[in-house]
Formats: C-alpha cells, structure tokens, sequence
C-alpha cells in the first residue's frame, strides 16, 4: 500500500457535495467548488460518486477522498458499502477511500474486514473509516483502517441522540489508537474546527458551512419566512 507519508490529510479537507436535486450536483460545479476551497489552501476534498471525483481529478493533483453514497434496502450502509463501488471510485481517481466503518451488516453480506483488505490488496489504496463511537473504531482499527473519522456519530441508531461534532469521541479515538484521527461532521467555524485540532485530529472536515450552499439558504429561509414582515416607513 502506499505511505500514508505521500498521501498527506491535514488541516481543513472541504467536502464537495451537494443534494442530487440540486442543479450544484453537477461534475462541473462540484470541480468548481473543490477547486476554489484549493485554491484558498484547503489541503484535500471530500467527493462523492466516480464522476465528480473524476471531474475534480482533472483539475488538480491535491489528494481526493472518494465515497459513493449507495442505499441498499437490506442494509443501513450507505457511505461505499461494497467493494464495487471503491474499484469506481480508484478507478475515477480517488487517493483514499472513505467508507462507513461500523460494524452494521453489510449489502450482499460482504464485510468490513473484507472490504478493508479488498482495498489495501486489490486497489492499493488507504482506507479512511468514518465511524461512530469508539466499538466502531475498535473494529475498523482491527481490520486494518488507516485512519478515523468521527464522520457517523450522531447519525446512526446507536448515537442519534448525539449532536456533532464528536469531540467526545474524537478524544476517545486519540487516546485509545496509533493511527490519525479526523474530525468530521457539525464543524460550522474555524474556531470548533481549531478545537478539533488542539483536541488532537490531524484535519477537519468541513461540507455544509462552506460548500452546503441549498441547506445553507433553506436555513435562512426557515427562519426569514416565520418573522414578521418589515416594512418602509411611509
């Protein structure tokens, strides 16, 4: 596999992504989105589906963080849960493969472990495991994960009741693992994601408050449409 040394995750990775009914969900507008966060030193993005990835690789060298959001109705994995989908994703140009790391069954009743391997020995590709809590984590480590993120917790059953970011959890994984650590998930200010930092995440990463331009204005408007009108003084 390659060194992790010649794949370097730090700082802030910008995630590029954007509903399918958006017109944003387009490989020309997420290249643009991921060349602008670049451009102002993001050192890395995260890009969902091969044809994105494979947009954003034409317009730069900076490492990619491929995923491909896939639902089976079998299964609760939705963040590359087979090994099919990391051949796309590699094959499109992706530098890492995120995958959902928990330990929930799998679509085809493939596994963690295998997947892992599959990617290290097959892809030859590093494996960057979004977990939710630290049995999550203990897994994915086991199964030879090279680096954790706290990118599920607060979106599956067992953690739903959790708001992110995981700082809790970002510390629990510091303290209990060797590899590096990310924080991702509910960062919304270079101040939480400095927090995240000092807590001991070598990078953050950051969708929604930069790139989450749809959910963005539907906040906005949430909130606007409720308030009573304003009116020029006659």
């Amino acid at each position: 596999m390659q060194p992790l040394n010649r794949l370097p995750l730090h700082g802030l990775i910008v995630s590029c992504q954007a509903p399918v009914s958006s017109p944003l969900h387009d490989p020309s507008a997420i290249a643009a989105m991921a060349k602008a966060a670049l451009n102002q030193g993001a050192t890395a993005v995260r890009i969902d589906t091969p044809a994105h990835i494979q947009a954003v690789r034409e317009q730069t060298d900076a490492p990619i963080i491929g995923l491909w959001k896939r639902q089976f109705p079998d299964s609760e994995v939705y963040i590359t849960p087979q090994f099919s989908q990391a051949v796309e994703l590699a094959q499109a140009g992706a530098d890492w493969i995120a995958i959902d790391a928990t330990n929930r069954p799998r679509p085809g009743n493939e596994t963690l472990h295998a997947l892992i391997a599959q990617i290290h020995q097959q892809l030859n590709k590093p494996v960057f495991a979004d977990v939710d809590t630290l049995e999550s984590a203990n897994v994915a480590f086991d199964a030879g994960a090279d680096l954790l993120a706290t990118t599920l917790y607060g979106y599956t059953s067992e953690t739903r009741h959790l708001t992110p970011p995981g700082y809790d959890l970002l510390e629990q994984l510091v303290q209990n693992f060797s590899c590096p650590m990310v924080c991702e998930g509910g960062i919304s200010s270079p101040e939480m994601a400095q927090k995240a930092l000092d807590l001991g995440a070598i990078a953050v990463v950051v969708g929604t408050d930069i790139t989450g331009i749809d959910q963005k204005v539907k906040s906005y408007q949430q909130i606007l449409s409720t308030a009573k009108s304003v009116r020029y003084p006659e």
